[in-house]
């Protein structure tokens, strides 16, 4: 069951005209767009307006975009109509979504920062539950700096990464590079700016 609250929320931020977060893919994902394979299967979590669903789909991939936002997947849909780009779309809120068992090949999961611990723990267990055996994550998110940069994500301490958070999280996961930095990013005009940033590669 979504939140309505929360759901009217994103539906007034999408609704503005234009892309919240632009069109051109995160660059994390991009950069690492050499470890994707055409044909695999792939699931972007929290796809928003479809900017890394749509990039995965132009790279071969069979692509599998889910959001609660109505106003934003329709906005995903004229994005790849524009590109060019196949791939599905489900309407879900992902904290209370039937993660399929052992489907995909890749999980992309890019600033879903909007959920607190318990339910971030709920995500987490989806992404593993969701990969196949050898199946790739590919996971963003904001560190605590964030708040001191104020250039787009959560206030809320609590909804933020740690490399120590994530290598807990996916201990049962092999080959994890996580990695924290800062880096200015230029994402449409809701992130952008210097930005403290941890990203995670890993394999289950």
């Amino acid at each position: 069951m979504t939140d309505q609250s929360e759901l009217q929320r994103w539906e007034q931020r999408f609704a503005a005209p234009g892309y919240l977060f632009g069109t051109a893919p995160n660059k994390f994902l991009k950069d690492h767009a050499h470890l994707l394979k055409k044909g695999q299967k792939a699931l972007a979590i929290a796809d928003g307006e479809g900017r890394n669903g749509v990039f995965l789909a132009e790279q071969g991939l069979d692509v599998l975009s889910v959001d609660f936002s109505p106003i934003a997947q329709e906005k995903a849909r004229r994005l790849a109509e524009e590109r060019g780009a196949s791939l599905r779309f489900e309407q879900a809120d992902i904290i209370h979504w039937d993660w399929p068992e052992a489907v995909f090949d890749v999980v992309v999961a890019i600033f879903f920062q909007f959920v607190l611990p318990p339910e971030r723990d709920k995500i987490f267990a989806g992404i593993k539950k969701t990969l196949k055996p050898g199946g790739l994550l590919l996971l963003e998110g904001y560190g605590p700096k964030q708040l001191e940069y104020k250039t787009g994500g959560p206030s809320n301490l609590a909804q933020l990464y740690t490399p120590e958070l994530l290598e807990q999280a996916f201990a049962d996961f092999s080959l994890r590079q996580v990695r924290a930095y800062d880096e200015v990013i230029d994402e449409g005009p809701r992130h952008s700016g210097m930005s403290a940033l941890v990203d995670l590669v890993a394999r289950k």
